[in-house]
């Protein structure tokens, strides 16, 4: 625990999807929120098929998806966010005749019904 789920849009071609992963798992390591580096796990997909409204310009998005443990308070979500929000405009370089939406939501994961093992090395 955390889970981060990095969507974005195919032609965000700039993108460098490992350096942008690292960067989210660090931000979430410094945030004091969660005990061990190795419990974060991040994941991208960049989607072939999208839409970004109904005008015929080209678009692009990225959207992250943090998925914890329930029990945190809205403030500390609002600085997960951020701070995850900060790194995605830092990363994704904006691209002249291209709108581009970014956008984070936190998760809460019910704690009661979470189960997890770890299989070490």
């Amino acid at each position: 625990m955390p889970h981060l789920h990095v969507e974005y849009s195919e032609n965000l071609r700039e993108l460098d999807v490992d350096r942008l992963l690292l960067r989210l798992n660090h931000v979430l390591v410094c945030s004091g929120q969660f005990a061990d580096e190795l419990d974060i796990k991040s994941r991208a997909v960049a989607l072939a098929s999208f839409r970004v409204g109904t005008a015929l310009q080209e678009r692009a998005f990225a959207h992250i998806k943090l998925a914890i443990l329930s029990g945190r308070s809205p403030e500390v979500k609002r600085q997960l966010s951020a701070s995850l929000l900060e790194v995605l405009k830092e990363e994704i370089p904006g691209t002249p005749g291209v709108d581009i939406q970014l956008c984070v939501e936190v998760l809460d994961i019910d704690r009661d019904s979470y189960s997890k093992t770890h299989l070490p090395a």
